[in-house]
């Protein structure tokens, strides 16, 4: 039984990979009908995935064919949301696009999730998160300036800048219409979700607040106070006393007081103490450590693996991972206190359930 805020709300999602489908897991988490219609050949790139293919039933189409691309149309047609992840133009060639459908349903949400965005000279270019960021400056901001920046796992890109944004468009679209009465095209663009994610950033820049010289900023691991150091059992503990108080604990529970002398945020001495501290961190395993440290409330905290962060009693606590399918995962979130949402089942096969979706909604 569903249950969440977007009950009721019907989303028609077209298979895609990353973005596409964690928003459409959102959706269905806050309740919405998601019927997932996935290729005959599967989607090049992407595999089953249990959570993010989680609470929707699935109908296989071929898209080449004019019968079962008559079925997605009506399908259309009784939706509220249609989601879609190709490039630009795919969705039209297959008489799929927003001007037939939306005039078949002039109260659909047409929501679009693209690398570059429907516009622009790189509209048509193949991306992936790694690309995006680096467009917007996100992978030169988090870089340490010394080796080659990482991306952070398709966090920030795919999922922050691209599904969150998607499934903001398509709730705001959701509420305007109660106004209208009218559907609208969100274009969804990784590039923009990204840069906007960045804005504080740029406001810090443009005002000197943050530094451009990774050895000279604070949030990028500069600064001996805000970093991730190594213990002796290879196990990491991440420090966050940014705040005097929180860093005057800090310097006293590890015994270099002598440091309180130096302006905190003067980066002449970072170095220093960042090896001091490596040298002192690296001397006894993780758990002395935050037996220590802990009860400072100085944010300071372990750095757990994926494993043991389903076992982290703050996470028991607040029901944060569930079974779904006999798989550990993330439970719905946000969370309502009228209105819960909940994982609607587990993810389903190829074609399984796809059939009785649509008659639920009455397509033939």
């Amino acid at each position: 039984m569903a249950a969440g805020p977007l009950v009721g709300v019907r989303v028609l999602e077209f298979a895609s990979i990353g973005p596409g489908p964690f928003c459409a897991m959102l959706l269905s988490d806050m309740g919405a009908d998601v019927i997932r219609i996935d290729r005959p050949s599967g989607v090049a790139g992407t595999g089953p995935n249990a959570v993010l293919q989680r609470g929707r039933p699935s109908l296989v189409l071929d898209l080449k064919n004019e019968q079962d691309r008559a079925t997605a149309a009506r399908a259309a047609a009784r939706a509220d949301v249609l989601i879609e992840g190709n490039r630009p133009g795919v969705m039209e060639r297959l008489g799929l696009g927003p001007d037939p459908l939306m005039a078949a349903n002039a109260a659909l949400i047409y929501a679009r999730m693209t690398g570059y965005g429907q516009s622009g000279p790189q509209a048509h270019t193949a991306g992936h998160d790694i690309n995006y960021l680096g467009m917007v400056g996100a992978l030169d901001a988090i870089s340490d300036g010394k080796s080659p920046p990482r991306a952070p796992l398709n966090l920030l890109g795919d999922f922050g800048g691209g599904a969150l944004y998607l499934a903001l468009g398509i709730v705001a679209s959701l509420f305007e219409r109660t106004r209208s009465g009218k559907g609208q095209i969100v274009d969804a663009a990784i590039v923009d979700g990204s840069a906007s994610l960045m804005g504080m950033v740029f406001g810090a820049f443009a005002t000197a607040s943050l530094a451009r010289d990774p050895d000279a900023n604070l949030l990028s691991g500069a600064a001996p106070f805000y970093r991730c150091y190594a213990c002796a059992d290879g196990a990491y503990i991440a420090v966050g006393a940014i705040e005097p108080q929180f860093y005057a604990r800090f310097l006293e529970a590890m015994e270099i007081q002598d440091y309180a002398r130096y302006a905190q945020r003067d980066p002449i001495f970072w170095a220093e103490l960042s090896a001091l501290l490596e040298r002192k961190f690296a001397s006894k395993p993780r758990a002395e450590w935050l037996a220590l440290l802990e009860p400072l409330d100085a944010c300071i905290s372990a750095v757990h693996t994926v494993e043991e962060s389903l076992q982290d009693p703050h996470a028991f606590a607040r029901d944060m991972f569930i079974d779904v399918g006999g798989v550990r995962q993330p439970a719905p979130a946000p969370r309502f206190s009228r209105t819960p949402g909940a994982v609607q089942g587990p993810m389903a096969q190829p074609g399984e359930g796809g059939r009785e979706a649509l008659a639920r909604w009455g397509v033939s």
